[in-house]
């Protein structure tokens, strides 16, 4: 059994017109008859013996149709496919509108009465103004029903919108009395399948005007089908006949509305009776239509210009203040509020790196890092939006609470960082023009049976429910949410050259710093020296009087103060440039020795130094001296002055690092100094009548920078310091 599907239909080769028109075919190279109507018989008397002749050739009997200055001063070769030509001719006393267009190859000639009545009606001069003054949408729809419902007089008139998916819904409607209304009534894409629409686009208004007409064949000399898309007399397909039977109506007439090259929709229009539209009232009707359409078109872009000026505004102060935020995480987080309510969402999530921050109504994280995880599996998916993403191709996750809208947007390169808008559920309904479900029948053609699609025949209005959707994302949601992401990379991207910059200028200045370093122990270092040794020669000379020797030991001091200060500041500089070579160190004889070196440079023997763990650590071992050198004479010095100095010193292994703890019972750090503690030059505000010049910490910093590591404290004033030191574990330890 073969199955035949209404999208199989081939309507436009029907091989038949409406027995309101005429048809004759023309070879656009020879002029010479190649198919006529069966009904032209009436007009003219003809047989098969007509063709390959030309209308001259038998002008004794066209030469009514001959008269037509149109036709008789025709020039074929010069027309084109979408020229078309109108005029009338006169037989036996009847008046008639001929049309004249080719195609394929084919000069088309078709016949169809005038109608008198529809001489004088519709003024399309006024109709425009109404039209294009129309203040929306609505009022456009209303204005167009208007004048095609005054143009053809037909009982109902709608406006048809197609949807998404290719169903449509009425969303204007205007009626006579006593006739049903079908205003938000839906219908499925299979009512208008995709080789009508096709075909809609193309010839942009049709006619049916009596369903219950017999269709007249087309005669012809060759066996191919002719081609009738561009017919406005071509029989309508025998499903459609049934359709509209169905729906209680005798004639149907339509016209394409056609917004972007697209086709958006259509007037629909009925009558209960059978009647026709005389083709100049068709035309205009057609005319009307395009107004509209054109209207339609300068109203949204209006609208769609004014929402764009809107959203770059907010999308220019969102740009300034992504920029004033240190970093682009940061600036993500601070502003999720606002970037969730520029494409009307629900709720926002914001990742980076798995680090989830939301706003609004959001699914849980567990959810939230399977869309993340969908998302970064679809490579092709950049950009992504649905209303129904339960039921979409990723329906394997499950009904997601918060998540039946998704739009996601994707804000690097490596699809590490994506903005994820949502919106909710919401329960609707759809009310249908009878059960949209496809109902099936038997038929039997050239003794095969045959599975066909059969028009429903009640349309009684038929409610479904629809569950697991959200608000659709209009286009201005979209396009708003594609905004974000843009502007998030061209702040990234940004970002990214400022800090290309200012690690030039960074780079610049450390050199300056490394030429100042060394120019300072280099040139200051031999008038110290010279100062230091006639200081010295002073001390020796007059060092019995009192006063001289107490102002000469003031001078060494303050000489051994700068010899401090120079080789600090030249330290540092070797700190961040030295090249270093990381190995595993043994810490407990160094540090052992360290403690001894220290108590007796600053001669604290006093001091109680308590060394316990000293697990090896990945460091270079000169800086890494440098480290507890530091650290170590830190806690000496600073708690000299106590009435029992200690300083205990433990090492322990946490995961993959370990952590050295120095700590003190010394003078402490007074809060005010702590946030400053590892800025150069920097001393605390309790540390007077100790030396130091505020450099060491600012070693021990950048070395541990450098090692991979970090340095901590804890400190509470006048009761000690602990400093906390990571280093990376050795690879194997324990």
């Amino acid at each position: 059994m073969n199955f035949i599907d209404c999208h199989q239909e081939m309507i436009h080769i029907s091989g038949h017109v409406q027995d309101f028109g005429y048809l004759l075919g023309l070879e656009a190279d020879t002029k010479g008859i190649k198919f006529y109507s069966q009904n032209l018989t009436q007009l003219f008397p003809i047989d098969e013996a007509v063709f390959g002749k030309t209308l001259e050739q038998k002008q004794e009997v066209f030469e009514p149709l001959l008269s037509s200055p149109v036709l008789s001063s025709l020039d074929i070769a010069g027309m084109t496919d979408t020229d078309v030509l109108l005029d009338k001719f006169e037989v036996a006393g009847a008046h008639y509108h001929l049309t004249i267009y080719r195609y394929n190859g084919v000069v088309y000639l078709e016949m169809e009465p005038i109608i008198e009545f529809f001489k004088q009606r519709s003024f399309v001069s006024k109709k425009y103004e109404r039209i294009h003054n129309a203040v929306d949408s609505a009022g456009i729809w209303r204005e167009l029903l208007s004048s095609v419902s005054e143009a053809i007089d037909y009982d109902r008139v709608m406006i048809y919108r197609f949807l998404e998916d290719g169903s449509g819904k009425v969303i204007a409607e205007k009626i006579k009395d006593g006739v049903e209304s079908f205003m938000h009534l839906h219908y499925p894409e299979s009512d208008i399948p995709r080789q009508a629409r096709e075909l809609y686009l193309k010839k942009r208004k049709r006619i049916f005007s009596d369903v219950y007409s017999e269709p007249v064949p087309i005669i012809s000399k060759d066996p191919e089908p002719i081609d009738l898309t561009y017919s406005s007399v071509r029989a309508m397909s025998p499903v459609h006949g049934q359709y509209l039977k169905n729906t209680g109506v005798a004639s149907s007439f339509s016209t394409s509305i056609i917004i972007n090259n697209k086709l958006w929709g259509m007037v629909t229009c009925q009558n209960l009776e059978p009647k026709h539209i005389d083709l100049v009232n068709r035309i205009r009707a057609e005319v009307f239509t395009v107004m509209a359409a054109n209207a339609y078109t300068s109203y949204k872009s209006a609208q769609m210009l004014s929402d764009s000026i809107e959203l770059e505004n907010k999308i220019g102060s969102l740009k300034s203040r992504l920029m004033a935020c240190d970093s682009l995480e940061d600036s993500l987080f601070s502003n999720i509020d606002e970037m969730r309510r520029y494409p009307d969402a629900d709720g926002l999530a914001v990742i980076v790196h798995d680090h989830i921050r939301t706003s609004g109504e959001v699914p849980s994280d567990r959810d939230i890092l399977q869309i993340v995880k969908y998302a970064r599996e679809n490579p092709l998916k950049n950009f992504y939006s649905t209303n129904d993403f339960s039921d979409s191709e990723q329906g394997n996750l499950g009904n997601l609470e918060n998540a039946a809208g998704v739009m996601f947007g994707f804000t690097d390169d490596k699809r590490n960082e994506l903005l994820i808008w949502f919106r909710k559920e919401i329960d609707t309904q759809i009310l249908w023009a009878g059960n949209p479900s496809k109902q099936m029948e038997t038929v039997v053609k050239d003794g095969i049976e045959q599975m066909v699609i059969s028009p429903r025949k009640s349309f009684a209005t038929y409610i479904q429910d629809i569950k697991g959707k959200s608000r659709p994302w209009k286009n201005k949601d979209v396009f708003a949410a594609k905004k974000v992401v843009a502007t998030i990379l061209e702040t990234t991207y940004s970002q990214f050259r400022r800090v290309q910059e200012l690690n030039r200028e960074l780079k610049n200045l450390n050199e300056e710093l490394d030429s100042f370093s060394y120019t300072i122990s280099h040139d200051l270092g031999t008038p110290l020296t010279v100062m230091k040794l006639n200081a010295q020669l002073l001390e020796k000379s007059h060092g019995k009087n009192p006063d001289v020797k107490k102002r000469v030991t003031s001078i060494l001091d303050e000489i051994m103060g700068m010899e401090l200060m120079m080789r600090g500041v030249l330290d540092l500089s070797r700190a961040k440039s030295a090249q270093i070579a990381v190995e595993e160190v043994e810490t407990r004889s160094l540090i052992e020795k360290i403690c001894y070196d220290v108590k007796l440079t600053l001669n604290c023997p006093e001091t109680e130094i308590t060394v316990h763990e000293c697990p090896t650590v990945m460091a270079d071992k000169i800086m890494l001296i440098q480290v507890f050198l530091n650290i170590i004479g830190n806690a000496v010095k600073y708690s000299s002055k106590t009435d029992k100095p200690r300083v205990l010193i433990n090492g322990k292994v946490v995961d993959d690092t370990v952590v050295y703890t120095v700590k003190d019972n010394g003078i402490g750090i007074a809060e005010e100094d702590q946030e400053h503690m590892f800025r150069i030059f920097h001393r605390m505000s309790n540390s007077k009548g100790f030396h130091g010049n505020g450099v060491g910490l600012s070693i021990v910093y950048r070395i541990m920078s450098r090692l991979g590591g970090l340095i901590t404290f804890d400190s509470v004033e006048n009761e000690g310091t602990s400093f906390h030191l990571t280093f990376l574990k050795p690879p194997g330890k324990a």
